[in-house]
């Protein structure tokens, strides 16, 4: 992966849960605690990722990590953000940090990482009024989106049945296509992205990415075409500082 050397260091985040759920189920939120199977970072400048799992005492996988491994994961996240990296997710804000919060019992912490990182579709939100899929953007941006073998709601059985490898498989390129399309929008200043009718539209990134406190303090699009146009508050409802208009 050829990287800009004067682009930002971002350092993209990702998790897969671990509660099964049924079928159809919509809101995932609504089924916590969620538990954490796995996750996975990738850095924008020496394309290295990194992997988190459970340990069971003999070493093996466990089913989901535990309170003091999730927690050594945000030690994990603040240090990358001691050492310079930018942490970028695709809705990080309104589900990895939010899980991460609970699982650690570090909510203090995910807060401020989550208020300073980039979530990008967060920053969709927040400039268009409505969200974007990472298949999407990948598309309209020409970069390799999303595993087609797997699907995040395939991950959590597909994890409980033993197949670790294909769920690290998958949460890696969820890793990789976010790093990815957080610096080539960036240096082309702007994020494109294909729609259900296949057509490319196009979001500037005049002032490139912002964090969540920056993208939500932006003007409030027009959304008067919506019928249940997504709220800030829904992204932001689990954090207590972050300023919402």
């Amino acid at each position: 992966m050829t990287m800009n050397l004067f682009a930002p260091r971002y350092v993209s985040f990702d998790i897969e849960s671990a509660k099964l759920l049924p079928d159809g189920v919509t809101d995932i939120l609504a089924h916590r605690p969620l538990g954490v199977s796995c996750a996975a970072a990738a850095t924008s400048d020496t394309g290295e990722i990194r992997t988190w799992t459970g340990r069971t005492a003999s070493g093996a996988y466990a089913r989901q990590m535990d309170a003091t491994e999730a927690a050594a994961m945000v030690h994990d996240l603040m240090s990358l953000t001691r050492d310079g990296y930018t942490l970028v997710t695709w809705n990080g804000l309104g589900f990895d940090f939010d899980v991460l919060a609970e699982e650690s019992g570090m909510r203090a912490e995910c807060a401020e990482l989550a208020a300073n990182h980039v979530d990008m579709l967060f920053h969709a939100v927040c400039v268009l009024g409505h969200p974007i899929s990472l298949q999407k953007a990948a598309e309209g941006m020409g970069v390799e989106g999303k595993l087609a073998s797997m699907s995040g709601a395939e991950a959590p059985a597909a994890w409980a049945a033993g197949r670790h490898d294909e769920v690290l498989a998958y949460v890696k390129q969820d890793a990789v296509a976010t790093v990815r399309l957080a610096v080539i929008a960036e240096e082309r200043n702007e994020l494109a992205w294909m729609t259900r009718t296949e057509r490319k539209r196009r979001m500037p990134l005049g002032d490139g990415w912002l964090s969540v406190e920056a993208a939500s303090r932006l003007p409030l699009p027009d959304t008067s075409w919506m019928s249940d146009p997504p709220r800030r508050e829904r992204y932001l409802a689990w954090m207590d500082s972050v300023p919402v208009r």
